[in-house]
């Protein structure tokens, strides 16, 4: 058994399928989520023990709702331009300033919190939803999840869980896909 599959199995699994799981996922009542650290090469593999997660707590009286933060990136972008016109931008103008400019997008014109908070369960119950926020590798390098969590405050009402691609640094510090400086300001608890 991987890492992965033991986090998940041994450590969030039995908190996601309590009763109410908010206590044990978070020490913030404005705040009922966590995030789920894998490595950015296990990302298939991630996909498929979220499925079978999905599976076991459907089974027992749970409703999954999944969020994929790469829908979110394209919804955002086709909200400002075609995505050819932003391929064509690139060829242009530069990576550099393409990540800058879709970085605003995500920050101020189509902001992903608002994204996400638009795509959480309609009539939410904290005793029986679970909300899986994933496909995170699709925000990099142009937005941290850092952001989005602490813009998602008092927003998500329901236990929720956003999988994080990248490297544990000390207790409490996370590098996006392992590659950028660890941010150690998260609050929400990491598996």
């Amino acid at each position: 058994m991987s890492d992965l599959v033991h986090r998940i199995k041994t450590s969030l699994e039995p908190i996601l399928e309590l009763a109410d799981p908010r206590e044990r996922i978070s020490a913030y009542h404005d705040m009922p989520y966590a995030l789920c650290r894998y490595e950015p090469e296990e990302e298939f593999e991630l996909r498929k023990q979220i499925s079978l997660l999905d599976t076991r707590l459907t089974q027992k009286g749970k409703r999954v709702s999944r969020i994929s933060l790469a829908q979110c990136l394209d919804e955002a972008m086709r909200s400002q331009r075609p995505l050819e016109d932003w391929f064509a931008a690139e060829r242009e103008q530069g990576t550099d300033t393409i990540v800058e400019t879709v970085h605003s997008v995500l920050s101020e014109y189509a902001p992903l919190v608002d994204l996400v908070a638009a795509r959480m369960p309609d009539d939410p119950d904290p005793l029986s939803d679970v909300v899986f926020i994933m496909r995170t590798g699709a925000l990099f390098p142009v937005y941290r999840t850092f952001s989005l969590l602490e813009q998602l405050k008092g927003r998500v009402t329901v236990p929720a869980v956003l999988f994080y691609p990248g490297d544990l640094d000390g207790a409490a510090g996370l590098r996006f896909m392992g590659v950028l400086a660890a941010e150690h300001n998260y609050r929400p608890k990491i598996f």
